[in-house]
């Protein structure tokens, strides 16, 4: 394989430090404990993974910490074990390998063949916490002796451990070590290292808290031991997932709703806009300029109702849900459950948790199947979180428009949207060529969730909506009333008017939020809110802004994983979706 380099270089007199290990290990967690907010991102030479690079500084050395794709193994088998493998060919300075205190036997599969790599190495253990509420104890200290490289306890999600890591690290760059790969066959020697440093303690929850070397005594969180295996049998816990389902999206809805009408609404609309609008007409005297900023897409008006105000409190609320959901454990046991579904539209189990993502960004989504599926299985799931599933924004645009009107049309929306992505899984099973592949599980134990970490994930999705979903947002209202103030977006949207009136039956004015549309998905829907629409009208609307071309960022991302045909595949499959299943509503609401 030919050797690459990532986008971005290590910089000049930095240690490169490469940080590699299974998924769902705390990987990402210790990376950004180590780096701070000194990161990077960057595709990887000739593919489309993406590469997180941070600097820090460990004692006297200034390092480049690279974080690569998780990978059970180095077989390269997908390609994000093939950008492992081909970094690790590459020259480091030191490898940190991150392993798994709970599943050790196959994190040491992994250590054994990144140690044939001959970089010198150390190994994070973590998760002990969670190791240790299960009965499990590991010997650090032995396992460091028979593997030949430092073994660092850790808990990631509580910083422990990190001093002793930074510690082991200063020592092996000052003086490197080789490490002597284990001669024989790798699965035989990690099962006998197994048996020799792990093992089950005797007596009570009490003795669990003894502490491995170099870790400081951690607080293990409560297991919930009711209903796990029951989770991933057909009965009860179909009934169970669909029980979990309706409570999120009541959850969901019911505090998004609270924290609009409640707080937000009332404080910028009796306060925050009365002051802009006198502030903005006692300081620009221009007409258009001040319509432009008050009028009727004004941008420090709309600009600031419609991201922070409408769709903002249903972006805390699905974060709260969905960072519950992940931490307790459960997430995977929902995946095994529809494995068996989901295997008759061409997909596995495993890309339930990637439609999940979907409904908080369609990108990361789209990007999480890179190391589980064959390109049959990715491009049927992009398809599907393109075509149908919401992202955060839409969402909480859709249950704006539709909440207040009818709390029924909230699950009629997303049961159409469940619909057409069975329809399109089962059409393009048949029509994509290709192969399935096969993914194993390594089931967590159901854990309480911790609310620090739910908070620290939840601070971080929604600075993400911020950036990536408001600002643009943002920018988009205020093109929209630069072009609703010169004229040219109501020319437009007379253009569109006979398909809005004709075929979708909805008031011309209608129209212009299908041109907004383009710019941003969830402005087909917003502008909607202030029409005084039917309940019939505005299901037509939310379901044509839930079909309706994905975002710019989602096109370009398309292109980028499977070339510009299947993204422009994608814009007409979206936009043909969305006026057919729109008129069709349409008129059936009609008969009514």
């Amino acid at each position: 394989m030919a050797c690459h380099t990532p986008a971005r270089p290590t910089p000049h007199g930095h240690k490169e430090v490469l940080l590699i290990g299974p998924p769902n290990v705390g990987k990402s967690v210790i990376f950004n404990q180590l780096t701070g907010m000194n990161v990077s991102m960057a595709n990887y030479a000739g593919t489309t993974v993406d590469i997180a690079r941070g600097t820090g500084r460990f004692g006297e050395f200034p390092v480049s910490l690279v974080d690569l794709p998780g990978t059970y193994t180095l077989a390269a088998s997908n390609q994000a074990e093939e950008v492992a493998t081909d970094m690790l060919a590459g020259p480091a300075d030191l490898v940190l390998i991150v392993a798994d205190a709970v599943h050790l036997e196959s994190s040491l599969f992994l250590i054994l063949q990144v140690l044939e790599a001959g970089h010198p190495s150390i190994v994070i253990l973590n998760r002990i916490d969670v190791a240790l509420r299960r009965g499990i104890s590991v010997d650090a200290g032995l396992l460091a002796e028979r593997l030949g490289v430092p073994v660092v306890p850790t808990v990631a999600v509580r910083s422990e451990g990190f001093d002793a890591l930074r510690e082991e690290v200063v020592q092996i760059l000052r003086d490197p070590r080789e490490p002597k790969p284990l001669q024989g066959d790798p699965w035989e020697i990690a099962e006998d290292l197994c048996r020799v440093v792990q093992h089950a303690p005797a007596g009570d929850d009490s003795d669990l808290h003894d502490l491995p070397p170099h870790g400081a005594p951690p607080h293990p969180r409560r297991r919930i031991r009711f209903g796990e295996n029951a989770l991933i049998q057909p009965w009860p816990g179909l009934l169970i997932a669909a029980v979990a389902l309706l409570t999120a999206v009541g959850v969901i809805v019911g505090l998004g709703m609270g924290m609009r009408q409640i707080l937000l609404l009332p404080l910028v609309r009796g306060y925050l806009f009365p002051f802009l609008r006198s502030l903005v007409t006692a300081l620009v005297g221009q007409e258009m300029i001040r319509n432009i900023l008050i009028g009727e897409y004004g941008l420090l008006i709309k600009g600031i109702e419609w991201p922070f105000t409408l769709v903002l409190p249903y972006v805390i609320s699905f974060y709260l849900v969905i960072s519950i959901m992940e931490d307790t454990g459960y997430l995977p046991r929902f995946a095994v459950l529809l494995d068996g579904a989901f295997g008759k539209i061409g997909l596995r189990g495993s890309h339930s948790i990637s439609l999940l993502l979907g409904y908080g960004c369609a990108i990361p989504g789209i990007l999480s199947s890179r190391a589980m599926g064959s390109r049959k299985e990715r491009i049927i799931l992009a398809t599907m979180i393109s075509l149908a599933v919401p992202c955060i924004s839409q969402t909480g645009a859709i249950f704006a428009l539709l909440a207040e009107a009818s709390l029924l049309l909230v699950p009629v929306i997303f049961l159409l949207s469940f619909a057409v992505m069975i329809g399109a899984g089962l059409i393009l099973d048949r029509l994509v060529p290709g192969t399935r592949s096969r993914l194993v599980y390594e089931m967590p134990v159901l854990l309480v969730p911790q609310r620090r970490v739910i908070l620290r994930k939840m601070i971080g999705q929604i600075r993400h909506y911020i950036i990536d979903g408001a600002l643009p947002m943002v920018v988009a209202v205020g093109i929209a009333s630069v072009l609703y103030e010169t004229g040219i977006l109501a020319y437009l949207g007379r253009f569109f008017a006979p398909l809005v009136t004709g075929w979708l039956r909805l008031p011309e004015e209608a129209a212009v939020p299908l041109v907004l549309g383009v710019v941003r998905r969830e402005l087909t829907v917003l502008p909607l809110l202030d029409m005084g629409l039917s309940p019939v009208q505005l299901l037509v609307g939310a379901s044509v802004g839930l079909f309706y071309v994905p975002c710019i960022a989602v096109v370009a991302t398309l292109s980028r994983e499977f070339g510009v045909r299947i993204a422009f595949g994608h814009l007409l499959l979206t936009v043909a979706t969305a006026f057919l299943v729109g008129g069709f509503i349409a008129r059936v609401g009609a008969l009514f």
